[in-house]
This record gives structure tokens, C-alpha cells and sequence, in this order.
């Protein structure tokens, strides 16, 4: 039987870990619930870009952008890798970069020329012990990326774009889809594609309707289509932040249940050895008594 005092001292400090386990889970509840907010806001403002792009290709204008060109040819590509700065997060890390590292091999497979990118230690750790060069690494995001950090990032992918350094960007995130699932997933970026949208926003359909484009048409593309991208590439990064308190939470909520059973049950050998303990000492007692008494 264990000793009752080593018992009790591990139940004590298996509390403690209850207490620090339950607070992370009430500190990422509540930055899920800002991430949250701030994603629904993203999407609002990314369905407004795709109805002024509907708009647009409405009009029937041969515009043109080399955002939106295919090329023939493509010989740079890049991959950002989104993860997490830190850990406690369950298999979240895990997942990104089980979904990473085939589209990695496929590419370096196929194309001369792929650099990898990452955002968060943890990606930057995992992708170099599976032997993957990192090329940019960006620590700077945590719970709240914010749109002017992110916009930094794609005007430098947008300028190598344009200037032909690079032929095409994969986003690996995850992606929210509700409380209870999030997906790992890989998104292709750039090249954007055509301006061609689904024709259930809201007045976007019908070819017959004029519009006027005050100065022009192609003025307006210059801001949107930049624009447009950098809203999915921020929305990448809301969708990723807000996976990843989901996943936190979830997780410190299953350490937190797990500490409380392990409580109990070294309660349970707890009481059993302290019961065998006073018994063994009753036993001495009364055998005292009797060789005093004998």
C-alpha cells in the first residue's frame, strides 16, 4: 500500500494542476468568443468585396488584372503554413501539419522552385524536425492577428506576384466551421481566378444592368482585387486564431475533467492506505498492552 502522506501531497498538487487547467480553459473561452466576433465581422466585410466583384464581372467589362492572369508556366511557388505560437491546444499543430507536409512533397515533387513560410513557433518546430527548410517565419501573431500585420505580408506575396517571383501561394489553416468542427485545410490564393461569382449576391445577376463607375471601372478593380485578396488571406488568419481557442478550450476542458478523476480516485487509495494505516497502528497499540499486561 502506497504511503498516505506521498498520496496526499500527489491529490494536492494534482489540484493545483485543476486550477491551472481550468483557468486556461476560462481564458480561451473568452478569446474565442473575441476571435469569434472579429471572424463574423471579416466575413461580413469579405462578402461585401465579393458583391462589388460581382458587380463588376456584371457589367460585362473586359478587364483585366495580372492578379487575376493564369500563367502558363508555373515555376515559384510558396506555402504558408499557419500554426500556433504556443501549446495546450490538443491536436491542433498536429493536424495542420499532417495536412502540410503531402502538399509540400507534391509541389517540391513537381515544381523547382517552393519555399515554405510559417506562422508560429510550433509550425517552425514541427516542420524542422519532419527536415522541412523554413524560408520566412512570423511569431508576431497570437490570439488577435491584426489586419495591418497581415497586410504586410500580402503586399509582399501581391509584389512578388506581379513582378513573376512567384506563380502561386497555398494557405494551409484551419478552418472554422462551427464550435465542434474545424478542418485543416489548403487553400490556393494566387493566382486569384476570374472575376466570376455566384450570382445569388444579392443584385450581382442579371447582364441587362448598367452601372456607373465613377472614375472608372478599372481604378475601382486596382483597389478591389488587391483588396480582395488580402481580406482572404486575413480571414485565413481570423479562422486560424479562433480554431485554435477552440481546441485550446477543448482541451483544458478534458485535463481539467481528467484531473478531477484522478482525484477521486487517489482519494479512494488515499482512505484505504490511511485506513490501513490506523489499523496497523492499532494493532501496536493493543499488542503494547498486551506485553505490559502479560
Amino acid at each position: 500500500m502506497a504511503n498516505a502522506r506521498a498520496l496526499d501531497k500527489r491529490r494536492k498538487s494534482i489540484r493545483n494542476i485543476r486550477k491551472i487547467t481550468r483557468t486556461m480553459e476560462l481564458i480561451a473561452t473568452a478569446r474565442y468568443k473575441k476571435a469569434m466576433d472579429r471572424a463574423q465581422a471579416a466575413t461580413a466585410y469579405t462578402e461585401q468585396i465579393t458583391r462589388i466583384v460581382g458587380r463588376l464581372a456584371a457589367a460585362g467589362l473586359d478587364v483585366q488584372h495580372p492578379l487575376l492572369e493564369q500563367r502558363d508556366e508555373i515555376k515559384n511557388a510558396r506555402v504558408l503554413v499557419l500554426t500556433s505560437n504556443r501549446g495546450l491546444c490538443g491536436g491542433y499543430n498536429a493536424s495542420i501539419l499532417r495536412e502540410a507536409m503531402p502538399r509540400i512533397r507534391e509541389l517540391k515533387e513537381s515544381l523547382p522552385n517552393v519555399d515554405v513560410d510559417v506562422s508560429g513557433k510550433r509550425g517552425v518546430d514541427g516542420l524542422a524536425f519532419r527536415g522541412v527548410t523554413t524560408d520566412e517565419k512570423h511569431l508576431n501573431f497570437e490570439d488577435q492577428p491584426a489586419y495591418a500585420e497581415v497586410e504586410k505580408i500580402a503586399e509582399s506575396y501581391l509584389s512578388r506576384y506581379i513582378t513573376g517571383e512567384l506563380d502561386r501561394l497555398d494557405v494551409i489553416y484551419t478552418k472554422f466551421i462551427s464550435t465542434s468542427k474545424q478542418i485543416a485545410t489548403v487553400e490556393t490564393l494566387l493566382p486569384l481566378g476570374s472575376l466570376d461569382v455566384d450570382s445569388d449576391l444579392d443584385d450581382a445577376g442579371g447582364t441587362n444592368v448598367e452601372y456607373e463607375f465613377l472614375p472608372s471601372a478599372e481604378s475601382i478593380l486596382e483597389e478591389v482585387v488587391p483588396t480582395s485578396f488580402k481580406v482572404r488571406l486575413f480571414k485565413c488568419f481570423l479562422d486560424a486564431a479562433v480554431s485554435e481557442q477552440v481546441a485550446r478550450m477543448i482541451a483544458m476542458k478534458g485535463a481539467t475533467e481528467n484531473a478531477g478523476d484522478m482525484i477521486k480516485q487517489l482519494s479512494m487509495t488515499y482512505n484505504r492506505a490511511r485506513q490501513s494505516q490506523i489499523t496497523g497502528e492499532i494493532m501496536e497499540i493493543i499488542g503494547g498492552v498486551e506485553a505490559l499486561e502479560g
